[in-house]
């Protein structure tokens, strides 16, 4: 089943003649990859890490063996393959073959467990599936059930003693099909890829994402703000299936003939340091509950960082302690951005050059940004609004979900992101919390945002998340879950201290009335904060 979105953003749309994006009618998104190949990259090195280095044609080859491998399966255009894989170079080999055979890859959160699972292949009808050996166990009776999944493709290893219902093939047979494959005669607004919603508000939303959008996306964020070289090596600790690390370890680097640095298994602060120091990174993408641990871990400074020119952070708000504590272990300032999986990458950012702490930045060349009120109306500087968003790469719907779709994707193609910010003069955007996220404390309105925000300010602080929660009678109260950089403390005296210090920095009564504190804080797959398994803490 293809999709084609005639009626979307059309490509001469405000931001794309503002970049100068053009694309003929027929395209095919592997050409990210493949187009490397006329360009005489072919021997230059696609990816690096610990699970094995790939040239250009190597990686063009083994994409190919792929697409040649999923044809053989019989799967028709636009079929959906569901891709469970750890960020190793299969991905890129497998995501690109599927694209480049005409098949629509979905790249899915390795934390997911079976139930979960089940729903993504129930809601896409993927009939194949490729894995790790490693999560093999995952694809169990529960997560098969009342699915059309027919063949789990296992790389990286064999499943052993687990019981998988569907058929198995192994990747090994790879270097018996031809690496030779043309590409399919896709149009530009045929869907390519899919990435699925954390389904932190309900069920996960399938965002459909077309061939198209890599490249635009390209366009308007990398050549603007990364500015990359082929001589640059690109290491994203976030990992591939998440949209921004997708764009850090796919999209960008392969669209100027750079290097991908490919971490697989967990990021920990010891595994980065020596990635860094091995295969040694020009550009490094984190986000600010990554940063924060790197800053405050053992073997910090003993690393060697002056391989890096640039680091990025994007997806929560970068704290003053955590921006400078970078700058002081490495000598780099933090370039902060802002986008969603929705618009595929980033859409607001600050410059090397041009910043300022505490911004979600400044437009990106590409996107049209609108700040308005509940009336849709647009708010001057100074004032709050609620974020919309247009450009070429944004999702044209949400899979199987017409009132989500409706929601979200507007008239025109904006995006309503309901995410509330203030402009200042200057065309920077300062993040304001959620539009729905407002409660009453004691008969006066607070934002758990600003709350967090100033509580991370606390030089004893090292993170820090400040939610609302309702108490038996209904009433609404406002708690806090603090990671101290310090152990041995009274708990409290420190909270006391910490509620003191929020109530001289803000109004009175915007205090935490209840501080909890952990060792850590819990997060999402793709590094977040995760909001939900907070309020069991």
């Amino acid at each position: 089943m293809t999709l084609e979105i005639d009626d979307r953003v059309p490509l001469n749309c405000a931001g794309a003649q503002e970049i100068g994006f053009a694309m003929p009618e027929r395209y095919n998104a592997s050409r990210v990859l493949f187009d490397n190949l006329p360009k005489g990259h072919g021997g230059r090195t696609a990816l690096t890490g610990p699970a094995g280095t790939r040239s250009y044609q190597e990686l063009c080859d083994e994409a190919s063996r792929w697409g040649n491998a999923f044809l053989s399966l019989g799967l028709k255009r636009g079929d959906r393959i569901l891709m469970f894989l750890d960020d190793t170079p299969a991905y890129p080999a497998a995501f690109f073959g599927a694209v480049r055979a005409g098949f629509v890859p979905l790249l899915i959160n390795t934390l997911t467990p079976p139930d979960l699972l089940q729903f993504y292949l129930a809601d896409s009808g993927a009939t194949v599936a490729v894995t790790e050996a490693e999560f093999g166990a995952r694809f169990d009776a529960i997560a098969c059930k009342d699915t059309a999944l027919r063949t789990l493709i296992v790389v990286n290893g064999d499943t052993g003693d687990h019981a998988v219902p569907a058929a198995l093939m192994a990747a090994h047979w790879l270097p018996d099909i031809s690496p030779e494959l043309a590409e399919a005669d896709t149009h530009r607004n045929e869907m390519a890829f899919w990435m699925y919603s954390s389904g932190s508000t309900g069920r996960p939303k399938g965002i459909v994402h077309l061939q198209h959008d890599m490249a635009y996306s390209e366009t308007a964020f990398a050549r603007d703000v990364l500015k990359l070289r082929p001589g640059d090596i690109c290491f994203s600790v976030p990992k591939i299936f998440f949209a921004y690390g997708f764009g850090n370890s796919i999209t960008f680097p392969f669209s100027a003939g750079a290097t991908t640095l490919l971490l697989p298994g967990q990021p920990k602060p010891s595994a980065i340091f020596e990635a860094i120091a091995h295969f040694k990174p020009s550009v490094f993408f984190g986000l600010p509950t990554l940063y924060t641990s790197l800053t405050k871990a053992d073997g910090a400074a003993a690393t060697d960082f002056s391989s890096l020119r640039l680091a990025l952070s994007a997806a929560e708000v970068l704290s003053v302690e955590v921006f400078n504590g970078w700058k002081a272990l490495t000598g780099l300032e933090i370039v902060e951005g802002l986008g969603s999986t929705e618009v595929l990458h980033i859409y607001l950012c600050n410059r090397p050059e041009k910043k300022k702490l505490g911004a979600a930045g400044l437009r990106v060349p590409g996107y049209e940004i609108a700040l308005r009120d509940k009336d849709g109306r647009d708010v001057a500087d100074d004032e709050e609004g609620i974020l919309w968003v247009r450009g070429d790469s944004n999702t044209p719907l949400y899979w199987n979900r017409p009132d989500k779709s409706a929601e979200t994707i507007r008239d025109g193609g904006w995006i309503y992101t309901g995410d509330r910010f203030v402009r200042d003069s200057e065309g920077f955007h300062f993040f304001r919390g959620r539009a729905d996220d407002l409660i009453k404390i004691s008969g006066q309105w607070v934002y758990p945002l600003e709350v967090e925000l100033c509580l991370a300010e606390h030089p004893d602080v090292r993170e820090c998340a400040v939610f609302a929660a309702e108490l038996p009678d209904r009433r609404m109260t406002l708690k806090a879950v603090v990671v101290m950089n310090r152990s041995g403390f009274d708990a409290d005296g420190t909270t006391k201290l910490l509620q003191d210090f929020v109530k001289a920095k803000l109004l009175p009564y915007k205090y935490p009335r209840e501080i909890r504190f952990a060792g850590e804080l819990p997060k999402t797959g793709t590094g977040k904060i995760d909001r939900q398994a907070l309020l069991r803490v």
